[in-house]
């Protein structure tokens, strides 16, 4: 586990006093109004916890991904919606256009996340899903614009978020040239429309919409290129999605964090047979098991962000951490509301919430399945193609 410095446990401590009196109250609320939840947004930025990994010469604190996902935790802990809302306004697309933009992206970026927009990134489209590279929106460059056209589904923060980062194929002559990314603002790009709603299972304060383009025009100078060219563009700009990884994973782990808390405390107190239910073995085991995930969960996420440096996460411990975290999640709130009985089953208690929320996090980024893949890829040292020729083209080439 990763020892904490004075400033780390600092900036924890700003944090849950933040998340303890100001979200936890409103998390309820929140879930059931299913509306961005503005009031705590403008106390998230006046905290300094948006724009915390931005560096100190565009306005941020120049925090590290290790820093960040302290403060996810806590977030997490207390309000799911306030957890993923804090992912995206320090990871994610702020993060790769701090590392590939341009300066005058740069503080594009950062001006609008100091302000307190959380940016949006939009890659997952109907038809693309975990086959990302399967996408159809398409740029395709006149004079000095792309004209893009395409449509992206389940976008976190659409209607909301001012800023996007919108992943496309660049086309020359009906070829591709490669997958970049390309910045978006709401209201002021043309052609950038906000689509339906769809209702979610949890984590309800923050929009998931259809985000279309119609002949969207974004200017040359808009276009986030990672230095490994066009070709590899896709790849680097996942390496961003690394560290967004990362930070699910913690949200994952704050709301397991919570529902272990709010167990133990009901089995200290819930009278049955004439003494507390947690001297019962059965349950003393269950709460047992979930500290045990919980510690290794957070140990990998640590070890996964503090190994990031100045860079972003290693796509292996990303991987790791968040299916072990996102796992332990679904389990560990899972059976806290068990360990509640039916008083966890009802409305009146945060477990069903809890309960709903956990649920997201091993599809949301990334499922458990791909990710397991992933893993496998990297200790094995070979290529696991996904598709039903892969491995015939790949036989094929090494025989060439």
């Amino acid at each position: 586990m990763t020892k904490l410095t004075k400033d780390q446990i600092a900036l924890k401590d700003a944090a849950r006093e933040l998340a303890e009196t100001t979200f936890k109250p409103t998390a309820a609320a929140t879930d059931s109004s299913e509306a961005y939840p503005w009031d705590n947004i403008a106390k998230l930025r006046d905290g300094g916890f948006m724009g915390m990994t931005i560096p100190t010469e565009y306005g941020g604190r120049g925090l590290s991904y290790m820093d960040t996902v302290l403060v996810i935790e806590e977030m997490a802990r207390c309000c799911s919606t306030m957890g993923r809302i804090t992912v995206e306004a320090n990871m994610g697309a702020i993060g790769a256009v701090m590392k590939y933009g341009s300066v005058r992206q740069k503080r594009l970026a950062a001006d609008y996340v100091l302000a307190g927009d959380k940016p949006a990134i939009c890659i997952t489209e109907p038809d693309a899903g975990s086959a990302a590279t399967e996408m159809t929106t398409t740029a395709v460059k006149r004079g000095g614009k792309y004209i893009i056209n395409g449509k992206k589904h389940w976008i976190t923060g659409g209607g909301v978020s001012k800023f996007h980062l919108v992943f496309a194929k660049i086309m020359e002559n009906g070829v591709s040239q490669g997958i970049v990314g390309f910045i978006a603002i709401l209201d002021e790009t043309p052609g950038l429309v906000i689509g339906r709603r769809t209702p979610a299972m949890g984590v309800r304060g923050i929009p998931e919409t259809d985000v279309s383009f119609t002949d969207m025009e974004v200017p040359e100078d808009m276009v986030v290129i990672p230095p490994s060219g066009l070709k590899n563009g896709f790849a680097g700009l996942m390496n961003a999605y690394n560290a967004q990884r990362v930070g699910a994973g913690t949200v994952a782990l704050g709301i397991a964090q919570r529902a272990f808390e709010e167990a133990r405390d009901y089995a200290l107190n819930r009278m049955q047979f004439g003494r507390p239910i947690a001297e019962f073995q059965g349950l003393q085991w269950m709460l047992a098991d979930m500290s045990i995930s919980l510690k290794a969960s957070r140990a990998l996420l640590h070890d996964a962000a503090d190994g990031a440096g100045d860079g972003f996460p290693n796509i292996l411990a990303a991987a790791q951490a968040k299916v072990l975290a996102s796992e332990t999640a679904l389990k560990v709130t899972q059976d806290a509301l068990q360990i509640h009985g039916s008083m966890g089953y009802a409305r009146d208690l945060p477990m069903e919430r809890l309960t709903r929320d956990a649920r997201m996090f091993t599809i949301a980024g990334g499922t458990a399945q791909i990710l397991r893949t992933q893993v496998a890829s990297a200790i094995l040292g070979i290529k696991l193609p996904q598709t039903r020729d892969g491995y015939a083209k790949l036989y094929d080439k090494a025989a060439e």
